[in-house]
This record gives structure tokens, C-alpha cells and sequence, in this order.
């Protein structure tokens, strides 16, 4: 079966990259402090970054001391934004799919991914993918979308709200029902994995990790209340997950 490749979709690549272009966006302002705040010193590391996207957390590597930082991605558009905009003589970008990974010959200090691992299948095989490909002592930290976020399938709003619109509180429905889900964002049928925290946690385990942090996401009453239509949901729910694993 084809693997969704999502982002070269020219609507959805473009509505992408206007989101990524404003100031004020989740990736910003709250998925990459806390994963970057999660990493050891990347000072002499070899660093493999899955779903690499833009290249923006590649850059931010290499910037932060790494040794050589290997992107991975499956969308040849970002690749090439990637390449265009966010390059360094110790990175090298790759079109190549993440279920491929077990492929590597060579091992990695540190592998690390943002908001990627939604779009897997066998999250199983991928942690054991990943520990295969470590070096012994070395880190995997990752984020992806919290299962409360991916339990959304489309048939209820994701938020009751007042007659003004302020969002009351968050709706899930049908958490235990894991697999696939088709909704509508940007495109129809975009599609994603939902799996829910207890199974997230058991994969890892099972892989042989060591789990030494994990943070869900959170943004501050500030930000919250100066951009209420952006970040207003985010006191009901977590949008991320993040953990800290070491092999």
C-alpha cells in the first residue's frame, strides 16, 4: 500500500507553509521549545531527524553543535524547501520513508522527530526501528499528536461551545477505537493513526527503551488569552505528547 504522502498535495503544502510563516503557530510557539528543551548536548553528535519536514529542527541542530544531522523525509516538496532554505555542510537531506528506517547501516547518537509519527501504522515495529538504528547510551526524543487530540474522528465538533464561541470544554469520543482516522483538514481524507496512550507507552517498552521524560503540551495563560481564537482549546487538552528516551 502507498504511503500518504500529504504534504506534496500542492493545497495542503501551501496552506502548510502560510501556517509556518506566521509568528504566531503551534509548531513555534509550542512544539519546538518543549522538544528542544528536551535534548542532551549535541555537541560531536550524529543525529538522524525522522520526518524531517522544512528542515527547520536540521538547521537547529547543526546551529546547536551536531556533528552531522541526516532529514529524512517522504515529501520531495519539503525536501526541497528544506534544502533551499535550511541547509549547513553537515546536513544532508533524504527523500525516503520512515517505515524504511530498519534499512540504515550505520547508527545514530541521537534520532529525533516532530510530529511525524502519526502517520505509522505498526508503531511497534517503528520504536524497534529506531532502537535497532541507535548507539548504545543514545537519546530518541520525539513529539507527536497527544492521543486526546487523535481520538478526534470527524463525526463531533472538537469543542462544545458558548453561544459567543468561547470553547467550554474539549469532546472525546470513541478514545478506545484505535487505527485509522479519515477527517477533513485542509484536504478530505487526511489521514493519521490513533493509539492510545497505554499502547504508546507499551511500545516503547517493548522496543527496549528507557523512558526518562515525557511532557504534554502547554502554553501560558498569556499567549492563551492574547490569541484566544488560535490558543484558546489548549486549556482543555494537550495537542502534543513528548518523551525522552534513551537506549
Amino acid at each position: 500500500m502507498a504511503k500518504q504522502n500529504i504534504y506534496d498535495n500542492e493545497i495542503f503544502f501551501e496552506d502548510f507553509k502560510e501556517k509556518r510563516s506566521n509568528e504566531v503557530n503551534f509548531n513555534d510557539l509550542i512544539e519546538t521549545p518543549i522538544l528542544l528543551a528536551l535534548l542532551p548536548d549535541l555537541h560531536g553528535k550524529n543525529i538522524l531527524d525522522i520526518g524531517c519536514g522544512m528542515g527547520q529542527h536540521a538547521k537547529q541542530y547543526s546551529d546547536m553543535g551536531a556533528k552531522s544531522v541526516l532529514g529524512i523525509d517522504i515529501s520531495e516538496k519539503m525536501l526541497g524547501y528544506a534544502r533551499e532554505h535550511f541547509y549547513a555542510d553537515n546536513i544532508t537531506y533524504r527523500q525516503m520513508v520512515l517505515e524504511d528506517i530498519g534499512e540504515f547501516n550505520q547508527k545514530f547518537d541521537l534520532v529525533t522527530s516532530s510530529l511525524v509519527f502519526d502517520y505509522v501504522k505498526d508503531f511497534d515495529k517503528l520504536m524497534k526501528d529506531v532502537y535497532a538504528i541507535m548507539e548504545d547510551g543514545g537519546r530518541f526524543v520525539f513529539s507527536m499528536s497527544h492521543p486526546m487530540a487523535t481520538a478526534y474522528d470527524g463525526q463531533y465538533p472538537r469543542y462544545t461551545r458558548s453561544e459567543s464561541g468561547e470553547r467550554l470544554y474539549a469532546n472525546i469520543n470513541n478514545y478506545f477505537v484505535e487505527g485509522q482516522r479519515k477527517i477533513t483538514w485542509v484536504v478530505d481524507d487526511y489521514e493519521l493513526y490513533h493509539r492510545t496512550f497505554s499502547s504508546i507507552l507499551n511500545s516503547m517498552i517493548k522496543a527496549g527503551f528507557l523512558i526518562e521524560e515525557c511532557q504534554e503540551s502547554q502554553i501560558s495563560d498569556k499567549l492563551r488569552k492574547q490569541y484566544p481564537d488560535m490558543f484558546g482549546g489548549t486549556i482543555h487538552r494537550p495537542d502534543f505528547v513528548f518523551f525522552r528516551c534513551k537506549k
